[in-house]
């Protein structure tokens, strides 16, 4: 069972309301998504408002997070209220479909989304919604991008390697463009796993790049994911 809460080294997440836990995922997005001149960020489906925080952290920029699951908008929200940055971040508890956002658009979008096409629902109802595309599909996703993204913003998320790609060829027809792949493997010998990319508007050659989280053996990892992330993780 996982614990109730992690403890980084700015800030602690309280976990156990929320549907899913701290996870390497959220970890990674957080620590590698590019903040260069990056004044408003939205984080679509919080959870337990670790991205947020971590961004937050990084930077400077005025955050916007929403989370539709009632327990895990209380679950942000309170990590949100003990962390340094909480005069910087906003809270609402809203799905992105009913998000009424009349300021001004995002320079950065992020997201770790559900991801899970066909696969056997968990049957807890929580951890289905949050993990399935069901309540929030890709298309949607990038309609809410074109909505509320600056034209020359951009959006960042983590998939696996396959829906990865699948969502690279969704977001052509929506006139958004990947500029930039992490490739990440668990392993040497492994296979990629994942994926975070870069879109924006604007449509160029995608750069590559690639990411060994462990050498071979469990809990040795590789100096460019410490390095990546040390920041945050008290055990580097």
């Amino acid at each position: 069972m996982a614990n109730d809460y992690f403890i980084f080294k700015q800030f602690t997440i309280y976990q156990g309301r929320s549907a899913f836990k701290v996870g390497t995922d959220g970890v990674l997005l957080g620590a590698y998504t590019d903040l260069t001149g990056v004044r408003s960020i939205l984080d679509i489906g919080s959870g337990t408002g670790l991205i947020s925080l971590m961004l937050a952290q990084r930077c400077d920029a005025e955050i916007t997070a929403i989370e539709p699951d009632h327990e895990s908008f209380i679950q942000t929200c309170e990590n949100v209220s003990r962390c340094p940055w909480h005069e910087r971040i906003k809270v609402k508890h809203t799905d992105l479909q009913n998000f009424d956002q009349k300021q001004e658009k995002f320079d950065l979008i992020v997201t770790n989304p559900p991801y899970f096409f066909d696969s056997l629902k968990s049957p807890d109802p929580r951890k289905s919604i949050a993990r399935h595309n069901d309540s929030l599909t890709s298309a949607e996703i990038l309609e809410g991008v074109l909505k509320f993204m600056k034209e020359d913003g951009h959006l960042q998320l983590i998939l696996p390697y396959v829906e990865g790609n699948v969502f690279i060829a969704e977001a052509n027809k929506y006139g958004l463009y990947c500029n930039s792949i992490l490739k990440i493997k668990s392993l040497p010998t492994a296979e990629i796993s994942r994926l975070i990319l870069t879109l924006s508007k604007s449509k160029k050659k995608p750069v590559e790049s690639f990411l060994t989280i462990e050498h071979g053996r469990r809990h040795e990892f590789t100096e460019e994911y410490i390095n990546l992330t040390k920041e945050f993780y008290l055990k580097f």
